[in-house]
């Protein structure tokens, strides 16, 4: 690939491997902090990264921008999209690709398909992958015809097809140029033996393929003769070559692995297992099983809770909500957009509960969704936001940042974020029994504490926090106001200011929406200081409680209290091998805490 030929390719795991510039010594520490290779396409970091990608579906749109901007300047580079068969369940790519038709630009859309149509998307004793489109590329599947795909591409193909097209134009009366168009698609079909494109060249695509993605010396040929049939005029719109390929292909343990080894940890290339610490199961439950747990447990009880992810089964915890409740677990493929709005169709039949399951970071691709088909109709959706905060080796684009900032201001919307896995259980209760609002609950990667799970939850009313911690005492009085899972650092905090002589207060919000007013009130009476935490950027948590307290005057006169913020900074935070290392970064632990308070009282020495 020449750094004059632009290739955008789809999503991250396909990115920094093939790169060029991926020397060896930097590949051994992919995804690790610092100057090493991050695990997504970045442009700042390489040349051959033409446009960045973390989420799906991208590719498609960012290479039309490449395309039109080529031909507003008078360019002549070539501009490939590769997007993979999971990607192309985004509506995004389709809304792409009807643009890029109308333009009738000079592109390549190489479409990867390995039938994962995702990671794979397989549900309901389905064996195959989710969705209709898998069964339309499987109808395309049939052949691999490499040799036919060159003659199909060649130049002198394309040039006398489009002669004889020009021919049949200048001869026939328009009312014959719909069959005759007819026939062009017979014969190339004939030719590949793969029968009608309608799909893809009902779009405006020239369609190519399927051909074998692993024979290197027909993907070269055809690649060669697109370029050239492009350039020399043969080829007049963008072409769509469709690349049958297996994912892991010539390496055994990702052809065996179920996921095909989608997203790893650190392996030993020999056997393709993580090494053996790593392989410890840990002794206490990940979160995201703590809430699936919970939610199977209230649809034993209570028919009409139903489970929805975007393509993210394992990641959101639905695939164990699927293995006990099949017929009400609903994978809707890449397509947060669609999951959402389908959450609400649900939620607005009166007779259904719906969970839609989908991490911070892809809910923001269906924001307006949440916003229009949810919340102005005020419908009792339930929007589970797993990986709420820093993901350590996924990085910034897969990083729950910005939930709490643009779900706050949207009406009748109530968020909350549970601070351990207790509360995790509490409040997957809880949105099981609110049936007149919108409700957002997240909660971050990691694991259970040590306590014991609650055998009967709790119902936690909403707009009602509570004080964990209170300390007695003639020192300066300091409150820590944590929303979500920063309250073990709060805590930790506070029993380093209680060594140095400070009387500390350590309350849960349990919701940011509706705020617990009373609590903030009540905190701000009592104590100087008021420091609220949260793993959310600015806008969030904290941004509520100093709307209150100015609207209430707690900053005012005699009553004055100070209030500090804090939240993750207004910078992206790179990849590390652990989120606590990015907790630290951001300055959000139990010492940032601690320092926090003596700057705002004067007593940093």
């Amino acid at each position: 690939v020449a750094c004059s030929e632009r290739v955008v390719l789809r999503l991250l795991h396909l990115g920094e491997p093939s790169e060029p510039t991926a020397l060896p010594e930097r590949v051994e520490k992919l995804a690790a902090a610092g100057e090493h290779l991050v695990g997504v396409a970045l442009w700042k970091e390489s040349d051959y990264d033409a446009f960045g990608a973390g989420h799906s579906s991208t590719s498609i749109s960012a290479a039309l921008g490449y395309a039109a901007a080529r031909d507003l300047t008078g360019g002549d580079e070539s501009i490939v999209a590769v997007i993979g068969d999971g990607a192309l369940t985004g509506g995004m790519a389709f809304e792409a690709m009807n643009h890029a038709a109308f333009l009738r630009t000079n592109m390549l859309v190489i479409l990867n398909d390995n039938r994962q149509v995702s990671l794979p998307t397989k549900y309901n004793a389905v064996d195959k992958p989710v969705g209709a489109l898998s069964e339309a590329l499987e109808a395309l599947r049939l052949t691999r015809g490499g040799r036919t795909a060159r003659l199909v591409t060649s130049p002198w193909f394309t040039s006398a097809r489009n002669a004889a097209k020009s021919l049949v134009r200048a001869i026939l009366p328009p009312a014959f140029l719909a069959l005759c168009a007819h026939v062009d698609e017979w014969v190339r079909g004939w030719f590949s033996a793969s029968g009608t494109f309608g799909l893809f060249e009902q779009l405006g695509f020239y369609y190519v393929g399927p051909i074998n993605g692993h024979a290197m010396g027909d993907m070269v040929g055809v690649l060669d003769n697109i370029k050239k049939s492009q350039q020399r005029g043969g080829l007049r719109r963008p072409v769509l070559l469709h690349v049958v390929t297996e994912k892991g292909k010539g390496y055994i343990p990702a052809e065996e692995a179920d996921d095909k080894l989608h997203g790893v940890v650190a392996f030993d290339v020999a056997t393709g297992r993580p090494p053996k610490a790593a392989v410890a199961k840990p002794k206490r439950p990940a979160l995201t099983k703590v809430f699936a747990d919970q939610l199977v447990k209230e649809a034993n009880k209570d028919e009409s809770i139903v489970a929805i992810t975007a393509a993210m089964p394992g990641g959101t915890g639905v695939g164990i909500f699927q293995n006990a409740h099949p017929t009400r677990t609903f994978d809707v493929g890449i397509a947060e957009q669609h999951a959402v709005t389908f959450a609400a169709g649900l939620a607005a039949s009166g007779n259904i509960k719906p969970f839609c399951c989908i991490y911070s970071t892809f809910l923001q691709r269906g924001y307006d969704q949440v916003v229009h088909d949810v919340a102005i109709q005020n419908l009792p959706v339930r929007l589970i936001m797993d990986r709420a905060g820093f993901v350590g080796a996924d990085g910034p684009t897969h990083a729950g940042s910005l939930d709490s900032t643009f779900l706050g201001c949207v009406p009748n919307m109530l968020l909350c974020a549970p601070a351990d896995a207790t509360e995790l259980v509490h409040m997957t209760h809880t949105l099981v029994n609110i049936n007149t609002a919108p409700t957002a609950m997240r909660y971050p990667r990691g694991s259970a504490g040590a306590d014991p799970l609650p055998e009967t939850p709790e119902f936690l009313e909403p707009g009602r926090g509570r004080v964990v911690h209170e300390q007695k005492g003639a020192g300066r009085k300091v409150c820590i106001l944590s929303y979500g899972a920063r309250l073990a650092e709060a805590m930790a905090a506070a029993t380093d200011l209680e060594a140095r002589g400070y009387a500390v207060t350590v309350a849960d919000a349990r919701w940011a929406k509706p705020l617990d007013r009373e609590l903030v009130n009540h905190l701000a009476e009592h104590h100087e200081l008021v420091v609220t935490i949260e793993e959310n950027a600015i806008g969030g948590f904290g941004s509520a409680v100093l709307e209150h307290a100015a609207a209430e005057g707690l900053t005012d006169g005699s009553r004055r209290t100070m209030f500090r913020t804090m939240h993750m900074p207004d910078r992206n935070i790179d990849q590390e091998a652990s989120t606590e290392k990015q907790y630290e970064a951001a300055e959000l632990r139990a010492r940032h805490i601690v320092d926090t308070v003596k700057r705002a009282l004067g007593t940093e020495n």
